[in-house]
């Protein structure tokens, strides 16, 4: 028996239906998420900490205030976004009105992942709400006390004609990917991403991937290097470095490694204090089977920081790894945990050779005071999203697209882009019932003077092709 086939068949027909188009509509589901924000503030509070021990400030600044700004935006701006976008129009359509329409797609699947439960469950869902869309979310199983709140409380938010949570693992997922979906988001691990690709391709799904991938980090030997230890050490160890676009290895010099390792160490220190374990800060690994791949990859190279684990409590302590080579699992592999490499480089050339040998990252970034330096590696590389002299805090901004290229993903999203990106930008035209003498001329039989006009519009206008 499926499962799935009764709540897909039910929004498929509230969208036939027509009721998730108008502004209102959409507002109001937008209205309700953001309730749903604040009325359970402590209870997706108390979920987070028991599935990552997130802190009340990391929960609050990288989940629910995120969510919140996300939904904000969306409220502003909803009728702005939904306008018809009119555009240029050629000769042969002068008289006419072309505009470009934001449609729904209609019923869209997202698939969201553990590392962050609730904002990555909630941004595209904004998204697709403004959009028009019906949503079916799918939360991960792994962060198993965020799914509870989102699957019992959020639907009481929204409509449950046009909205539901469906749960499950691997298996109920692939079922789930079986049936036609008209957008598909999917964020989580490249392999998985693969599998949703191929299952979107049967139906000729549109999809967004939103994958993940090593993020470089150049360090040059011209930078204060507390300053660098302070801010890679923040955004490398914020989750327990369960984050897609934390700094996954750092590229420097040998004579910077010597200058960095002890005021990474301060940092540390100062973030978590001496015994990071006890830390209030610290967020801890999301499961066994993540601790102990983890614990594998501190065999590789040697500890010069950290380096502790402890099983039971799913700790791995703040790591800083030297001596690594390239063929490694530690630098082969997406860490997704508290463990930074150094791998040395001769030159800022030999960096940046080092990076485009490699897969394009979800993010790059680029530590140096000679801003020709960040220049130079924003230019002569590749990758999803780049932060000169800091860590993500390019996904802080709303109006810069946020997504991967390559293995590191497809699409993106974040304020009017998500309403983009759930939207299909359909072309208009609206033309005049009369004027058939003029639309003659591109009737057979053709004639020499009917070309030579048709061909003198074209050069006119560059593009004629309505005439024809």
């Amino acid at each position: 028996m499926d499962p799935f086939a009764d709540t897909l068949q039910r929004l498929r027909e509230a969208f036939d239906s027509g009721c998730t188009r108008p502004a209102e509509f959409r507002a109001a589901q937008l209205k309700g998420l953001s309730r749903f924000l604040q009325e359970n503030k402590q209870l997706l509070q108390e979920a987070l900490a028991q599935d990552l021990h997130k802190s009340a400030f990391e929960s609050e600044v990288s989940e629910i205030s995120i969510s919140q700004n996300e939904i904000n935006s969306a409220l502003r701006n909803l009728r702005a976004w939904m306008k018809d976008e009119k555009v240029p129009t050629n000769l042969a359509t002068q008289l006419d009105s072309a505009f470009i329409r934001k449609e729904p797609f209609g019923l869209v699947l997202v698939i969201a992942p553990w590392n962050y439960p609730l904002n990555l469950s909630l941004e595209p869902l904004v998204g697709a709400l403004a959009a028009g869309n019906c949503v079916v979310l799918k939360p991960s199983e792994i962060s198993k006390s965020t799914e509870k709140v989102l699957a019992e409380v959020l639907p009481r938010y929204l409509d449950q004609s046009c909205f539901a949570v469906v749960l499950g693992g691997p298996q109920e997922t692939g079922q789930l990917l079986e049936h036609k979906f008209d957008y598909i988001f999917f964020t989580g691990s490249p392999r998985v991403g693969k599998i949703v690709m191929a299952a979107a391709a049967k139906h000729l799904t549109p999809v967004t991937l939103e994958l993940g991938g090593k993020n470089p980090c150049y360090v040059d030997d011209n930078c204060d290097p507390q300053t660098v230890a302070n801010r890679v050490a923040f955004f490398r160890y914020f989750n327990s470095g369960q984050t897609c676009v934390a700094p996954d290895y750092i590229l420097c010099s040998p004579e910077m490694q010597a200058r960095l390792l002890p005021t990474l160490q301060s940092a540390t220190t100062r973030f978590y204090g001496e015994d990071p374990q006890s830390s209030p800060d610290l967020g801890h690994v999301i499961s066994e089977k993540n601790f102990l791949r983890l614990r594998r990859l501190l065999s590789c190279g040697r500890v010069a920081i950290g380096g502790q684990s402890d099983e039971s409590d799913r700790y791995i302590a703040p790591t800083v790894l030297v001596g690594v080579q390239e063929t490694e699992p530690v630098m082969r592999e997406e860490i997704f945990g508290p463990i930074l490499p150094i791998m040395n480089v001769r030159s800022l050339d030999e960096a940046i050779e080092f990076i485009r040998r490699r897969e394009k990252p979800l993010a790059l970034y680029a530590f140096s005071n000679s801003s020709q330096v960040v220049k130079r590696v924003l230019a002569q590389t590749s990758s999803g999203g780049f932060c000169g002299n800091d860590g993500f805090m390019h996904m802080t901004v709303a109006s810069l697209p946020f997504g991967g290229v390559g293995a590191s993903g497809m699409g993106s999203y974040h304020g009017k882009l998500s309403f983009d990106t759930f939207s299909h930008p359909r072309a208009c035209l609206l033309r005049r019932p009369g004027l058939e003498k003029v639309y003659a001329l591109r009737y057979p039989p053709h004639t020499p003077r009917n070309l030579r006009v048709l061909l003198a519009a074209m050069e006119t206008r560059s593009c004629s092709c309505a005439l024809l």
